[in-house]
Parts: C-alpha cells; structure tokens; sequence
C-alpha cells in the first residue's frame, strides 16, 4: 500500500533568474544573428514558466507524472518542479464540520432529531487524492453514518428507576468519546485525522416531543411525592413518639390512625388544609 511521500523542489527564485538569462539569451541570439532558430526555445521557456508554484502555510500540492504518484509538496513559498507534474492542491488546515440534523431511532425505537461538530484535517495527502472520490464529500457522507449507527446504540433517556445504562442525554462524555472513535476509524481509509467530534443538538421528533415532555413530568413528579411521602412519615413518626415520650395524651389504635392520617393529609396535599374545629371531645 503506497503512502504519502515527500518531493524534492527547487527554489522558484533561482529558477526565475535562469529564466530571465534564458529569455534575454534569446532576444540577444535572435537580434545579433538575426536566426530564427532561437524561436524553437520559446518551447524551453514556457516549459520552465510551467513548472512554477506556489504552496501557502498549511497546504500543499500532490505531484502526478502522467498517472504516477510521485510525492507531496508541503515547503511553504515560490517554488519550481519537473514541468510535466500535474499539482493538486490540498489543505492540511483545520476544518469544522457542522452536520445536518438527521432523523433517526433510538436504540429503544424513539424518533429523535441530532447532528453532530466534527473537528478534522488531511492527514495522509496519498490517501485524500487517491483512496477516496472527492475526499471533503467522504467525510460527510461518512460522519452522517456514523451518527445514525450511534444513535441506534444508546437510548434518548432512561425513566426506569435505578436504571444505570448509559444514554445520549446524560452519558455525553462516553457517547462522545464512542463517537470520535467510530468517525476516525470511518475517516482513515481517505487519511482525515478526526481532531474532535461531539453531539451539537439532541431532541425527541417534533411527533413525539411533547408526549416525552408529559412522560418526563410525569416521572418528576412521581419523584417528589416520593419524597414527601418518605419526610411525611417520618414527621408522624417524630410527632407520635414525641407525644408518647412526654405523655402529653395517650392514644389507642384507632385514635392513633385518625391522627396519622390526618397528619398525612396535611403534610402531603396539594393545597393547604383547612381546619375543623372540633368542640367535643376526644374522648366521647
């Protein structure tokens, strides 16, 4: 398997002084002689004018001698090579990626909206220009399945209580971290270096949002009245022992249920209560 290697140039300025000799030769040749023969250089010149360059910081140019890689420019500045090289340009820059929001099922079947930052730069230039078409439209198509094929392995949420699997919504670092690991290993066969990766949005569909939303409120609030129910007992059973400890009143097992439940209806009811005035006895 070929790889990327690099290429030996000249410096483009010395080549331009011999191509400035090399014309003022001729105009000099052709004036004193006055031989047309000077004109088969013209050829010369322009094949020398060809094989001029240019490579900005952070880019590069691949070098291909009638269908042969023959390596990778990457020496920034003015630049000369064989005249025949076909160059093909290629950035070794950073370059975001923000994909598309894609529709896609959880792992539990919910349809969920997510895209996905993707951080990422050429790497191996033999890879981007040979292994791969069009190497900037391989690391879409591929980053686009490696987020559904993601999304079908985790569930949005989990609502089972004491459940500890790991979700898209709250296992962000781990599904991040899987996510960068299945784009690299897509992006390597084009010679892209996948700098970072993360997940930029994250919903239910619009279909089944708001259902979602009632089910999450649902479970808040099966939880807070879990815990007021646990502090509501526990302040009865304060309250009774209180009573009994300091022998304020004693109570049977009858009076000792009104009073708890009483106390629960209080403590736990949506609205405050309303008190009765009771003006018999407790003990009628």
């Amino acid at each position: 398997m070929k790889k990327e290697k690099n290429i030996k140039t000249s410096n483009g300025y010395m080549m331009l002084m011999v191509l400035l000799l090399l014309i003022v030769g001729v105009v000099t040749g052709m004036v004193v002689t006055k031989n047309p023969l000077f004109l088969t250089l013209i050829v010369v010149i322009v094949l020398v004018i060809k094989g001029f360059f240019i490579v900005n910081p952070n880019s590069s140019k691949v070098m291909v001698l009638f269908g042969a890689y023959k390596g990778t420019v990457k020496e920034n500045g003015f630049l000369w090579a064989n005249p025949f090289y076909s160059k093909q340009r290629i950035s070794l820059r950073a370059r975001n990626f923000y994909s598309e929001r894609v529709k896609v099922n959880d792992k539990i079947g919910n349809p969920i909206l997510i895209n996905v930052i993707l951080v990422w730069k050429v790497n191996d230039t033999y890879k981007a220009a040979f292994d791969v078409d069009h190497y900037e439209d391989f690391v879409r198509v591929q980053t686009d399945a490696a987020v559904r094929k993601l999304a079908g392995s985790y569930p949005y949420d989990n609502f089972a209580e004491g459940q500890m699997e790991v979700t898209l919504l709250s296992g962000m670092d781990e599904v991040n971290e899987a996510l960068e690991s299945e784009i690299t290993e897509r992006l390597a066969i084009a010679g892209i270096e996948v700098m970072e990766a993360r997940i930029g949005y994250l919903a239910y569909a619009p279909e089944i949002a708001s259902s979602m939303l009632k089910r999450q409120q649902a479970v808040a609030i099966v939880a807070a009245r879990k815990k007021i129910v646990e502090g509501a007992v526990g302040m009865v059973e304060d309250a009774l022992l209180k009573l009994s400890q300091d022998e304020i009143i004693d109570f049977d097992e009858d009076k000792k249920a009104s009073m708890v439940s009483n106390l629960m209806v209080v403590l736990c009811g949506d609205k405050e209560a309303t008190p009765v005035i009771n003006t018999g006895t407790l003990h009628s």
